[in-house]
């Protein structure tokens, strides 16, 4: 398994950006899909976005297409996810998550980071 450790969270005002990045351990991460998931207080997890290993192929949730991007670099064995024009409701504690197959990392995926909070103010 790979494990991942993400930073980038805080807070910001409502309409405005953040970065996330996620930094994998291990000389295998080209071999990941990566994906980024979200849990507000009181909800179940949910799936935000995801990225193919090679990086030509990227997936989003419905309510977040158009304002965020997700990436990779895998030199830097990073991936990130940049947020724009976000909103109260994008309040949650973000987590980076990796699997060998792309389609388990949307759903069900097999490493999961520590988590990092981002809060939208009003």
């Amino acid at each position: 398994q790979v494990q991942l450790v993400e930073s980038g969270g805080g807070l910001v005002q409502a309409g405005g950006s953040l970065r996330l990045s996620c930094a994998a351990s291990g000389r295998t991460f080209s071999s990941y899909a990566m994906g980024w998931f979200r849990q507000a207080p009181g909800k179940k997890r949910d799936f935000v976005a995801a990225i193919t290993r090679s990086g030509v192929n990227t997936y989003y949730a419905d309510s977040v297409k158009g304002r965020f991007t997700i990436s990779r670099d895998n030199a830097k064995n990073t991936v990130y996810l940049q947020m724009n024009s976000l909103k109260p409701e994008d309040t949650a504690v973000y987590y980076c998550a990796a699997d060998r197959d792309t389609i388990w990392v949307t759903t069900t995926p097999g490493s999961w980071g520590q988590g990092t909070q981002v809060t939208v103010s009003s």
